[in-house]
């Protein structure tokens, strides 16, 4: 079973980001759940959302506590939470941060760390603003990228099945974050 947990803040997308993902995953014949965990519904609270994956039907119906990949929507959040509570060794940690993975070594653990900055994806292709990006799809390009776990079109078709409004802003802006995981993916540190 392979076991991924999202934290972003209320606003970020990590709920669609969530189905997107499980979404793919069925679409390439697997098993998949997701869900979300939040406080009181408000823009900018931290959010939690998982995804389980696996051959057969995933049993549990609790929170991710050991996940293979974590990712973080946003880095002032690896200061405010313990996003590396329970990730498994050898596992991956992707931080939506412009600054390079040693930027972040005070997060201890035997996991790697990616970094990419899906901000400015998302900003070029129209998804929100300066101030408040819309990072979900982007965030999935660098995951699928990265990770090698998704094919990349079946994310496009769950971007196609769960946003329906700017999808095309939405598929460009996965697409531009994948190819830059792709080409990028040396920017890791244990």
């Amino acid at each position: 079973m392979i076991e991924i947990r999202f934290h972003g803040r209320g606003g970020q997308g990590a709920v669609i980001a969530s189905w997107i993902l499980s979404y793919g995953f069925f679409l390439e014949g697997k098993h998949a759940q997701a869900f979300p965990t939040f406080g009181a519904e408000r823009r900018g609270a931290p959010v939690e959302a998982f995804v389980r994956m696996d051959d057969s039907f995933p049993n549990l119906r609790c929170k991710v506590v050991n996940p293979y990949y974590v990712i973080v929507m946003g880095e002032k959040l690896v200061h405010s939470i313990n996003v590396a509570a329970g990730i498994r060794r050898g596992g991956l940690m992707l931080i939506n941060s412009p600054k390079g993975p040693q930027s972040f070594a005070f997060l201890k653990g035997d996991f790697h760390i990616k970094t990419m900055d899906v901000n400015a994806p998302a900003l070029r292709n129209g998804l929100g603003s300066k101030t408040s990006p819309f990072i979900n799809t982007p965030i999935l390009g660098a995951f699928a990228g990265f990770s090698d776990v998704v094919k990349p079109e079946s994310i496009i078709k769950g971007i196609t099945k769960f946003i329906p409004v700017r999808t095309e802003n939405n598929v460009a802006a996965f697409e531009e974050a994948y190819l830059l995981a792709k080409s990028e993916g040396n920017r890791s540190q244990v």
